[in-house]
């Protein structure tokens, strides 16, 4: 496999890393031993200042942007939140979050576990509390050029997913460029990571875009609506509550894009068709990346 270009990446997995996967030996389908690497799963418990908010079971690289992004995504963060420190420790699976502003949730919450599943898992705070008030960049433009660069980049960057599988990937984009590429077990946990990261460094959202190995689901919309990220691209189909959030949110929302296919569902109007499909590869039948829906 040729590798993508990883010079325009901020960050990107670490497929080499020993504690996000490990072998196992097991048999095949004709009974022969055969050595398979599986990837790691673990509990890491949030505390926000001095209160327990949640356990998450995830991959357990970067816990520090996946704490940050979690607590934004269900809006116990505020965007103008100054983080004055965040202190990780590793051999007791915690990570606390410390911000400037007092904050307490113990008359709202008891300790919970929110699982690595597709599913919601458990939710904290009314993550639609300010999607109704949030305005997309309207001007924000995707060419059909950019995504299908987007779309052979992101398949051919070495990920934990080509090694290991049963892994969700998330990818922040700019045009044709990939930025920012979180994995893990959860799909929500490598959206929270990508929202942890931009928050902590300053990254705006007007311009960007939002690829993901998974479903279209009323979940990833709604977070990429928080994160106020204008389009959104999936490789797997959609939930119809998700395309309903999409267009109310005014969201480009973008699935099924697997070689020179696709199909967008809600804010059209940004797309420009710029690509001469006939110097587009389509993928072939029963092949590329299935990542765990």
């Amino acid at each position: 496999m040729t590798h993508a270009d990883l010079s325009n990446y901020l960050i990107y997995p670490n497929p080499e890393n020993p504690r996000l996967t490990s072998q196992v030996t097991g048999r095949d389908h004709t009974g022969a031993d055969v050595d398979v690497d599986v990837v790691t799963e673990q509990g890491l418990t949030v505390y926000l200042n001095k209160q327990e908010i949640v356990t998450l079971m995830t991959l357990g690289d970067h816990p520090e942007y996946l704490a940050v992004g979690f607590l934004l995504n269900q809006n116990m963060l505020r965007a103008d939140d100054v983080v004055t420190g965040i202190d990780v420790d590793e051999e007791l699976e915690v990570v606390i979050v410390r911000t400037q502003r007092e904050t307490n949730y113990e008359d709202k919450l008891k300790k919970k576990v929110r699982t690595s599943g597709c599913a919601q898992g458990t939710v904290f705070g009314d993550i639609m509390e300010k999607f109704d008030t949030i305005s997309l960049a309207a001007d924000a433009r995707l060419k059909t050029s950019w995504l299908y660069t987007l779309s052979r980049q992101i398949n051919t960057t070495p990920s934990i997913y080509q090694k290991a599988g049963a892994i969700h990937g998330c990818v922040l984009c700019k045009q044709d460029q990939p930025l920012v590429y979180m994995e893990d077990v959860g799909r929500h946990n490598a959206i929270d990571k990508i929202a942890g990261y931009m928050h902590m460094h300053h990254i705006a959202p007007d311009d960007k875009c939002f690829y993901t190995t998974g479903r279209l689901t009323s979940e990833m919309v709604i977070k990429t609506v928080q994160m106020r990220i204008p389009i959104l691209i999936s490789r797997s189909g959609f939930t119809a509550w998700g395309v309903d959030l999409a267009c109310k949110a005014g969201l480009t929302l973008i699935g099924r894009a697997k070689g020179r296919k696709f199909v967008a569902l809600a804010g059209y109007e940004r797309l420009i068709y710029d690509a001469d499909l006939a110097y587009v590869a389509d993928e072939p039948k029963h092949s590329g990346r299935k990542h765990a829906d």
